[in-house]
């Protein structure tokens, strides 16, 4: 079955303030109230060992740093229609196109996020 992505206004993927809050949150790693370059690398590195610094400040809209507000503005009336955010996000644990959760993959993420060692 095709999964329905919730839609905003303008047609994009619809984003909740909340969960802007929880994504600005994890990626202020030094709670200073900004999210800079180097946090987004911190938090990125984890999931994606080889993303271009190009890349990163595509991501940060080529600012040096990004408030709450930027990011809210952002993509809270974001645009983006081709895109669903629980398969690119299942393509990280799947680094292999298997179809499933690849255990060495998911437990070295939580170690690499500091959740300390994770057993079977």
């Amino acid at each position: 079955p095709e999964v329905v992505v919730p839609r905003n206004g303008k047609g994009g993927i619809l984003v909740t303030e909340q969960e802007l809050r929880t994504a600005f949150d994890f990626f202020d790693v030094d709670h200073s109230g900004v999210i800079t370059l180097q946090n987004l690398k911190t938090r990125l590195s984890v999931f994606y060992k080889n993303m271009p610094v190009k890349e990163y400040r595509f991501l940060m809209n080529n600012k040096a740093e990004m408030s709450f507000d930027d990011l809210k503005n952002l993509l809270l009336e974001n645009e983006v229609k081709n895109f669903d955010p629980v398969a690119e996000a299942f393509k990280v644990y799947d680094p292999d196109d298997t179809g499933f959760v690849d255990t060495a993959v998911l437990r070295s993420i939580f170690e690499n996020l500091g959740f300390g060692d994770v057993t079977d």
